[in-house]
């Protein structure tokens, strides 16, 4: 029996840790709040560990889902972390939404270690998690893939290596870019809407049926029309996001006009007090500044 180590219980590591332990895996759990991963255990079969390291010896395989490069040093590396207790030929995967830097040098590190590392980041939410239908972007070697796939599918909708290590990280920037354009594109249609006293719901209705359908239009132009914000990803999380896009484009020399914008945008929408409010909510700001 596959016995994994999973290393991060928020909203998404949590459901993700579940769908493993539904399947019949043998998981430990550790997050830095000790009661999350006690509370963890009381929905779930599976051991909640005092310590990484106590979480991560032995185990087949290591997940980690957690905040930010930060994060991942403070998991990974030290006396106690993941590289120095993880068990040789352990493979390493990381769902967290991070640089393309942090996943290469993980990658390295776990090499030298005679471990094998995927970066794997993760679309769908909140919600993707907690139904098993994420969609998982994948860097690291075919071996490497291979060994986390059959893990990942317990709750995965699509899965997929998209070259080397870091190339998982690249794939997630393209999805926040496209992201980010579909979302404001969205915002400006319904507010125009709102403004030209149309009846919104029934155009979204019309014009859903057309070129201007999308995932976002379908699940959020409703709790927009709304004005309801409490429905998955973070206006804080996506800045984070959109920052790791705009620092990588940088370094390939690639052109984010549109990105950047929206980024500023969500800034906005951050000094309104829509820190937590999901990424919906820009057009919030065009209301507030018509």
């Amino acid at each position: 029996m596959t016995t994994a180590a999973f290393i991060g219980l928020g909203v998404m590591g949590y459901p993700m840790a579940g769908h493993l332990a539904n399947a019949g895996l043998t998981v430990r759990v550790w997050n830095r709040t000790t009661a999350k991963a006690e509370q963890w255990t009381t929905e779930y079969s599976g051991t909640s560990c005092s310590t990484i390291a106590e979480a991560v010896k032995g185990a087949d395989i290591v997940l980690t889902c957690v905040g930010a490069d930060t994060d991942l040093k403070a998991v990974y590396e030290g006396d106690e972390g993941i590289l120095s207790n993880a068990s040789e030929g352990a493979v390493l995967v990381d769902h967290t939404t991070a640089s393309a830097g942090i996943a290469e040098y993980l990658a390295d590190a776990a090499k030298s270690n005679n471990m094998g590392f995927v970066d794997a980041p993760v679309s769908g939410g909140q919600q993707g998690a907690e139904n098993g239908k994420l969609t998982i972007m994948c860097g690291g070697s075919e071996q490497d893939y291979a060994k986390a796939e059959p893990v990942m599918e317990h709750y995965a909708r699509a899965l997929n290596r998209m070259g080397p290590a870091g190339s998982g990280q690249k794939t997630k920037m393209v999805n926040q870019i496209a992201i980010a354009g579909l979302v404001q594109g969205l915002s400006e249609a319904l507010h125009f809407a709102e403004q030209a006293e149309l009846d919104v719901a029934k155009v979204v209705d019309v014009i859903s049926k057309g070129a201007a359908q999308s995932w976002q239009m379908e699940n959020r132009s409703g709790t927009m029309i709304a004005g309801e914000f409490e429905h998955g990803f973070a206006v804080d999380w996506m800045r984070k996001d959109l920052g790791i896009c705009l620092e990588e484009a940088r370094k390939v020399n690639a052109s984010l006009p549109v990105t950047a914008l929206v980024d500023q945008f969500y800034a906005d929408v951050q000094s309104m007090g829509g820190k937590r409010w999901d990424t919906s909510s820009l057009i919030q700001r065009l209301r507030k500044f018509r």
